[in-house]
């Protein structure tokens, strides 16, 4: 049996299992050391495999596959710094829950810490963001091993989208020749089980991950709280959103709530009750209007709101009882004012306690909801004037809403445009009742890198048209993303705002100071992005 030989029947067990488990997205990055994973992958008609010549790039279009299907994509790299490249991707998809695999080629065990070329330490290197890191052996062709390497790559799937979702780390060394040779139809008919899987196409362990459900007392403990008391609904961005947003609105609706809904809950457009408030915003940037709109409990779920005025209200009512559910990894509390946290599906929650509200709205007035519907129909009269005059920033958010046809993706950089969606919309929500329009962002560690790459895997997914808003400062830092195999599935419409430079600092103090600020902040650039 040749170091060939076993390279390729031990990265064809590896990809076969994944592929199995329901793997069907392949993203890589050209290099040597990957080879038998590229080949493997190449061999599997399961695959799509899609080339990128940009590691950082080709991680952030996986992601955007894994925020579209809720599945992981799988990333192959070569290694050295091909693997930490990768690392801004594996950040965003930790913070934001977003399934991913990274299968990194490596150095065998003697060439590392040897002076060898392109040998870094591979050794969990993205640290403690990953679900699960997993160290596989040196390629071993025997019937125990292989059965071992089909579990990991089970637990790989598993770990990547199963109760938390977020990124895997697989690191798979391989030692020269690294191309396809010999066979192994010998060992096969030994053992077929280990070297070709089972017969059904299933794979060799099924596990099944479970949520956790909120129980009946913890139920029970929801509703006796929120009976007969001034509530409000507080929906943050969810990577669940499709399941999030109809939950969520329907809660509203059977409860009479306000619902504040961020732009990437999935709870902000679409059919549903009119309970929801889009101003916010913009009004609850007032102190006096944060005041005079005390609530006695907030419901709260998603993460934090995008609104910096939303999360000040937040923070100004620490008073009220304000409950978190959520069953995620990450504590969704920063402001420190949640009363009770449920650890809780909240789709599930939010769905139990609708069908357990009584109906009509028992002993519930109305005009706790009419205060917060004056003060929204009173913002988006002050926006009316920005809609009719010349278009500036914030109105092209308004303007791209209005534009996108019934089920379009729409994939908002952070800094400024999703922001601007949350402020804005409101002008053209009229135009977008009805539509249902799905909202993607990078909001797990909200950096501006690689988001055309991300709206690029966001297309390649979604049925519908997908359109990106960005500004100039984040277009130009993923020119990288334009450099991969470009296949006819991914169509992108991009929306850019161009005001040379980083405008989002001029919110913040150090603006006053020129004209270093300037210099070292806004960094007006003079690039023409027609040239891209």
């Amino acid at each position: 049996m040749t170091e060939s030989t076993a390279n390729t029947v031990w990265a064809r067990s590896l990809v076969d299992e994944l592929a199995r488990a329901g793997l069907r997205e392949v993203v890589i990055a050209p290099g040597s050391r990957s080879t038998p994973l590229v080949m493997a992958c190449a061999a599997d008609e399961r695959l799509r495999v899609r080339v990128h010549l940009d590691e950082r790039a080709c991680g952030f279009f996986a992601l955007g596959v894994g925020k579209a299907t809720g599945r992981p994509a799988a990333i192959i790299t070569t290694s050295g710094t091909a693997v930490a490249n990768l690392f801004p991707a594996v950040v965003e998809a930790s913070q934001s829950g977003v399934p991913l695999i990274v299968l990194s080629a490596d150095r065998p065990n003697r060439l590392r810490g040897a002076d060898a070329n392109q040998a870094i330490d591979q050794h969990q290197i993205f640290g403690r963001y990953p679900r699960a890191f997993f160290q596989l052996s040196e390629p071993t062709i025997d019937s125990r091993s292989l059965r071992h390497l089909r579990s990991i790559a089970g637990r790989a799937w598993d770990k990547s989208c199963g109760s938390s979702q977020g990124p895997v780390h697989v690191n798979v060394p391989f030692d020269k020749p690294l191309e396809p040779q010999g066979s192994a139809h010998d060992l096969v008919v030994e053992d077929p089980l280990a070297f070709q899987g089972r017969a059904d196409g299933s794979p060799m362990v099924r596990i099944e991950s479970t949520r956790p459900a909120i129980t009946e007392e913890q139920l029970g403990q929801l509703l006796k709280c929120l009976a007969g008391r001034i509530g409000v609904i507080v929906a943050g961005p969810s990577e669940e959103a499709s399941l999030l947003g109809p939950a969520v609105r329907h809660f509203a609706s059977v409860t009479g709530f306000p619902l504040l809904a961020d732009p990437l809950s999935g709870a902000r457009f679409g059919v549903g009750d009119d309970r929801v408030i889009v101003g916010y915003d913009l009004f609850l940037s007032d102190a006096r209007v944060r005041e005079h709109l005390t609530p006695e409990v907030v419901v709260r779920v998603g993460a934090s709101p995008t609104s910096a005025s939303l999360q000040r209200w937040l923070f100004q009512h620490a008073d009220a009882e304000q409950l978190v559910i959520d069953d995620g990894p990450r504590w969704k509390d920063h402001g420190g004012t949640a009363r009770t946290y449920f650890r809780a599906d909240a789709v599930d929650a939010l769905t139990r306690m609708s069908s357990k509200w009584p109906t009509p709205r028992k002993g519930l007035s109305e005009e706790p909801f009419r205060s917060w519907a004056r003060a929204d129909r009173a913002a988006r009269e002050a926006l009316s004037p920005i809609s009719e005059g010349e278009l500036g920033e914030g109105a092209v958010a308004g303007v791209t809403l209005r534009a996108l046809p019934n089920d379009a993706a729409l994939v908002v950089s952070s800094s400024m445009p999703v922001r601007d969606l949350d402020a804005f919309a409101a002008l053209r929500m009229e135009d977008a009742a009805g539509k249902n329009i799905h909202v993607f962002a990078n909001r797990g560690a909200s950096g501006i890198d690689g988001v055309v790459s991300t709206a690029f895997g966001i297309s390649s997914q979604h049925s519908g048209p997908t359109v990106l808003l960005i500004g100039d400062v984040a277009f130009f830092h993923d020119q990288n993303g334009f450099l991969w195999s470009r296949e006819d599935d991914a169509p992108l419409v991009i929306v850019l705002v161009d005001n040379d430079g980083g405008a989002i600092f001029g919110m913040l103090p150090i603006s006053e100071f020129e004209p270093d600020f300037t210099k070292h902040f806004t960094t007006p650039h003079g690039l023409d992005p027609s040239h891209t």
